[in-house]
């Protein structure tokens, strides 16, 4: 099973360097100091997301970034994939669909009734993999949903 830890503040120097190359494959333009000052209050425990590592600690293969929200429509607490990324060289394992299908498991123990994810319009791979995952589109929307 693939390990997942709670980033805390002295994990940003590892997790800068990898959401670095998920930006830069993904062509997102953001300064290490932007990105830097964006996760550290994810990792001092802001009430509006976390972060956690994926596999070990101190050499993580990569990271996935939830954000939490309400819905009065479905009833409470959700979150949000903002970002989920496996350095390219560990991909096509089944790490990802390890993690998301063992993250929401641990989230409904907590509240969270719902996790959803944004994949970008027209990235059919990523639509492919979250259906999978039992995510279902939302009415006239890109986010998926799936119910906790």
């Amino acid at each position: 099973m693939t390990q997942l830890t709670l980033a805390r503040a002295d994990d940003l120097d590892r997790l800068s360097r990898l959401v670095g190359d998920c930006h830069a494959e993904r062509g997102i333009d953001q300064t290490e100091e932007g990105r830097r000052a964006a996760l550290a209050p994810l990792m001092e425990g802001s009430p509006h997301g976390a972060v956690y590592l994926i596999g070990p600690g101190r050499a993580p293969i990569g990271y996935v970034v939830l954000v939490f929200g309400w819905s009065v429509a479905q009833g409470g607490l959700t979150g949000t994939v903002e970002e989920i990324y496996i350095r390219p060289g560990v991909r096509q394992r089944g790490i990802g669909s390890e993690v998301l299908t063992s993250l929401p498991k641990a989230l409904a123990g907590a509240g969270l009734i719902a996790l959803h994810a944004e994949p970008d319009r027209g990235d059919e791979r990523a639509l492919r993999f979250f259906s999978r995952l039992k995510f279902v589109p939302g009415p006239g929307s890109e986010r998926m949903t799936r119910a906790l």
